[in-house]
């Protein structure tokens, strides 16, 4: 199940087309381009940087995934996770995303 964060961060690229990417990702359908930022699967981990398509498969519709970024391309979807870890460790002096996004 997708779930989205209510601080949702967006690349520049996506800028305007946001809402109809939200509405493309929930309603399971492609889109070329884009990333999405999740919360790690792993705990280990901060966050996971995927192709909106890999969503697609059925894997993903048994397992809660919160979507916390957009991005148009893998470069800004890194960008976007640069800015992200800096924001929370910057306001937080830790790195406890999850947290912070929730």
């Amino acid at each position: 199940m997708i779930q989205w964060t209510s601080r949702l961060y967006v690349g520049e690229r996506i800028g305007k087309k946001k809402d109809k990417v939200i509405s493309a990702i929930n309603n399971r359908k492609a889109i070329l381009g884009v990333y999405c930022i999740a919360f790690a699967s792993n705990p280990n981990n901060l966050f996971d940087i995927m192709d909106a398509n890999e969503l697609l498969f059925p894997h993903y519709r048994k397992t809660n995934v919160c979507i916390v970024g957009l991005a148009k391309g893998k470069d800004e979807a890194v960008e976007l996770v640069h800015e992200m870890i800096m924001e929370v460790y910057t306001k937080t002096g830790d790195f406890n995303v999850r947290a912070y996004f929730t």
